[in-house]
């Protein structure tokens, strides 16, 4: 790669300009196994030098602790960069597997207040719904986050994980700026219907996990043989088993694509959703995790990377006949509401 930063684009309907890769620190926290806090670091600047100014966290990281974590970097550069995080999931100190969702109003107003003291400032760039609870009406959801726009402590408002129809309900409370939902050669079910529905609407989508959770890039075969204990990985259906082996095989074009171009498989995967910007017609941009300075530069690197035409219908089938569902309980995601 060239030492140029990466190219920018707008951040929903007249929003800021963001690097068109951002970064993702959930994993600097927690879910991938041990985490080295001055090599997290590290990448943190390493990404802002490369042009990366879209930084994504959420309360549930780490219980708190990634955004923590995150603060001494938002201070030291602010004004440099789009910082975004998210309410919704809850978490239970004397249970930790349990996971509830919680969008009424009361809970998005001490959720915000939490989020900015753990991250040492006095706004949030771009707040997002992490998961909808559809036993709370969505007006007064969306109208609260308005609300915290209204009084200065939000600036922009984002969805993760809701359909076409919820997206253009939330839009008609108050504009939405960005969605976030996993999208990757081996998730697309966000297609069906948010896509076309982010298109009508002007906003941004954000993909999380654009690289199969790291499978994609050859990182690991088997979760349950490959990974260290504490990996969630272990727990998503298709990175164990009869489906990891299926799926590995599913990768033959990626790394045919890759062998071809000189490049690494994660860059070919990420090229691709890069390239759903132009495929949709809309701005799209992916917020690949990592905790090395070498991986971030590799990813941003895959934004100078373009598919012809032939290889992007090679990898066209492949999301198609992937086994194994994205998590062992999908009832929070927007597959199970369409």
């Amino acid at each position: 790669m060239t030492d140029d930063k990466i190219t920018t684009v707008e951040l929903g309907d007249g929003g800021p300009q963001v690097g068109v890769q951002g970064l993702g620190c959930m994993g600097m926290s927690e879910f991938y196994g041990d985490t080295d806090e001055s090599s997290a670091r590290e990448t943190l600047e390493t990404a802002l030098t490369a042009g990366v100014t879209l930084f994504d966290t959420a309360d549930i990281y780490g219980s708190g602790a990634n955004e923590t974590f995150l603060a001494p970097f938002v201070g030291a550069h602010r004004d440099e960069i789009t910082l975004a995080t998210k309410f919704a999931i809850e978490r239970k100190d004397d249970d930790p597997h349990y996971r509830g969702v919680r969008n009424d109003p009361a809970y998005i107003r001490k959720a915000v207040e939490d989020s900015l003291r753990r991250l040492g400032t006095d706004v949030i760039d771009l707040y997002y719904m992490h998961r909808r609870d559809p036993a709370v009406p969505f007006a007064e959801s969306v109208g609260a986050m308005a609300e915290l726009v209204q009084q200065g402590k939000v600036k922009q408002l984002g969805l993760s994980e809701v359909t076409g129809a919820e997206l253009r309900e939330a839009h008609a409370v108050h504009p939405i700026a960005a969605l976030q939902s996993e999208w990757s050669l081996f998730s697309r079910d966000i297609e069906r219907s948010a896509v076309p529905a982010a298109v009508e609407l002007g906003v941004t989508v954000v993909p999380y996990s654009p690289l199969g959770r790291g499978f994609l890039t050859g990182a690991f075969t088997d979760a349950a043989k490959d990974l260290s204990k504490g990996d969630f990985r272990q727990f998503q259906p298709r990175f164990t088993g009869d489906n990891a082996k299926k799926n590995a095989a599913l990768l033959e074009p990626v790394h045919k694509i890759a062998a071809a171009h000189g490049v690494s498989a994660a860059q070919v995967a990420l090229a691709w959703v890069q390239q759903r910007a132009q495929v949709h017609g809309l701005t799209v941009v992916p917020i690949p995790g990592t905790r090395r300075s070498s991986r971030l530069l590799e990813n941003v690197a895959a934004t100078r990377l373009t598919l012809s035409d032939g290889e992007l219908a090679q990898l066209e089938p492949i999301a198609g006949l992937v086994a194994g569902d994205r998590y062992p309980d999908m009832s929070s995601t927007s597959a199970a509401r369409e």
